[in-house]
């Protein structure tokens, strides 16, 4: 049914669960996951393993992020090689990383976006967002939704 399976990450146990989730569904279908982490564009305002553009240079920057997206696509890498299931696995920095993941799923051809909502709601769903709600919303890849 289902070829290419992208499985966004960030790092959380959300993710990391939906990960396991989508790698547990890969290897019912024969299909190729493929490991993808978006790290804020060196413009965007940092959060999480990342300091203000202010106190480091781009080229800095762009080495912190490839380490954080190393460090959590080896999570998926592990997870696809223990269960026997195909893995190919890249990173794309990106101002919204919704969009990324969509960009993602189109450029590696992946019919299936499998990731984790932290189930935000209320005010703070409305101030912190929602990348799966934007993904949901914008894709036209099918999406699996986990909690």
């Amino acid at each position: 049914m289902f070829n290419r399976i992208l499985l966004p990450t960030d790092g959380s146990p959300v993710s990391r669960k939906a990960v396991r989730q989508g790698v547990i569904l890969a290897k019912s279908m024969g299909a190729t996951v493929v490991g993808f982490f978006s790290p804020e564009d060196y413009r965007a305002l940092m959060y999480n393993e990342y300091v203000p553009p202010s106190l480091m240079s781009e080229r800095e920057f762009q080495a912190q992020a490839k380490k954080t997206a190393e460090k959590h696509l080896s999570f998926v890498e592990k997870t696809a090689k223990v269960a026997g299931v195909a893995y190919e696995g890249f990173y794309l920095a990106h101002i919204a990383p919704w969009q990324a993941i969509i960009a993602a799923a189109r450029k590696k051809k992946c019919d299936l976006i499998v990731m984790g909502s932290h189930g935000r709601s209320g005010l703070a769903g409305l101030v912190l967002g929602s990348q799966t709600t934007k993904v949901l919303t914008h894709s036209k890849v099918p999406i699996l939704v986990t909690r």
